[in-house]
């Protein structure tokens, strides 16, 4: 049985969400599947927090960081659900492009000022702190979890349709205004085919599968190279609960035989109820998303550990929760927004995109219209290193 729709959004972690949410107040037909259930922790959007870091210097991001604050606001107003606590963001270490980010936010908006370790231990005595900060007080954290439910909540509201345990299992481009998209309902407890396959023919498909892009369109859209990586960070419980914790980004001292043991830079923000959360940057093994460990590297989470004893005082590095999410990247971290065709694809957010959910939603909104394109920098052709 063949059913047309208008447009069918394929993926419903946040950027899927988002744009399910942008195009319902658009007044658009939007059928959104997602081929877990809510909540799934098998990709990238799941748990509850994550940084909404303004730390940027570049003119593609800021815009859209300062498009996704009143969006975040507005989405907050649509559902009801509180996502964004702008408790702040201290960066610290060693950083090379802090006086550009202290020298472009105010354009856009934002507030940065310097402070001394010590005046930032002082503020927040849970961290030791590593040469200046830089602190932006209006970035601060995001609830995932509620984010992602807030947004397909507010969708479902302006008349979308959210269909959870649909897989879809094939994309067939059939003409400019025409697209195939067959999906396998799965039983919400194994994953296993549950009905026949149905298949839904769209004028439009939005394609946001985080670490299953490739997999699904591949092999026929010109996608940079995404790499997907099982990312290991911890929640960290806090010896003091009356602490206050910013968000944080830590740097490396190049060279200095003190970091020898660190993988990457390191992100954290204190997380209600769970702790505090550290993690190294897009360093996990590279992996098929369907052949999951969900298990930390011993090493890894070894040298996580030493990092929340050595500048975490606020914590107990012996008392942890591991958690586990994938990373999809492109080779030089930007993202991937484009259309090809009657396709509009979204992906290599990780790392750094969550923050800008509802800019990126409105930008998938755009392209499903046809009204604007994405910027120059995400674009499939883009020059990628």
């Amino acid at each position: 049985m063949v059913t047309r729709a208008d447009v069918v959004v394929v993926g419903g972690g946040a950027m899927g969400s988002a744009a399910a949410w942008q195009l319902a107040r658009r007044g658009r037909d939007v059928t959104l599947l997602e081929r877990f259930g809510p909540g799934r922790a098998q990709g990238a959007s799941h748990g509850a927090s994550r940084n909404f870091n303004l730390s940027y210097a570049d003119d593609t991001y800021l815009p859209l960081l300062r498009e996704a604050l009143p969006l975040w606001r507005e989405l907050e107003a649509e559902s009801g659900v509180a996502v964004l606590d702008q408790v702040g963001l201290a960066n610290h270490g060693a950083n090379a492009s802090f006086d550009a980010v202290a020298s472009a936010l105010p354009s856009y908006g934002f507030d940065a000022s310097f402070l001394t370790p010590e005046e930032a231990g002082d503020r927040w005595p849970g961290i030791r702190f590593d040469g200046r900060v830089l602190l932006t007080p209006q970035a601060g954290r995001l609830n995932a979890d509620a984010a992602v439910s807030a947004l397909q909540q507010a969708a479902v509201a302006r008349g979308a349709v959210v269909l959870h345990h649909s897989r879809v299992v094939a994309i067939r481009v059939a003409s400019d205004d025409s697209v195939l998209v067959d999906v396998q309902p799965v039983d919400a407890k194994t994953g296993e085919p549950s009905a026949p396959v149905e298949t839904l023919d769209a004028r439009r498909v939005v394609v946001t599968l985080g670490a299953w892009t490739s997999k699904l369109i591949g092999a026929s859209v010109p996608l940079p190279r995404l790499v997907v990586t099982q990312e290991q960070p911890a929640h960290f419980t806090v010896r003091d609960s009356a602490l206050p914790w910013p968000g944080f980004n830590h740097a490396p001292t190049p060279g200095d035989p003190a970091y020898d043991y660190w993988y990457s830079p390191i992100y954290g923000m204190f997380t209600p109820g769970q702790g505090v959360k550290a993690g190294w940057h897009g360093t996990g093994p590279v992996l098929d998303p369907d052949a999951r460990t969900f298990v930390a590297d011993p090493a890894q989470l070894a040298a996580l550990q030493r990092y929340a004893r050595e500048w975490l005082p606020g914590t107990d590095p012996n008392d942890f929760v591991e958690i586990s999410c994938t990373y999809t990247t492109t080779p030089d971290s930007n993202f991937v927004v484009d259309s090809v065709g009657p396709l509009v694809i979204g992906a290599g957010f990780s790392g750094h995109g969550f923050k800008f959910t509802p800019s990126i939603g409105r930008v998938l909104a755009d392209l499903v219209d046809g009204t604007a394109a994405a910027p120059a920098l995400f674009s499939l052709a883009a020059a990628r290193g």
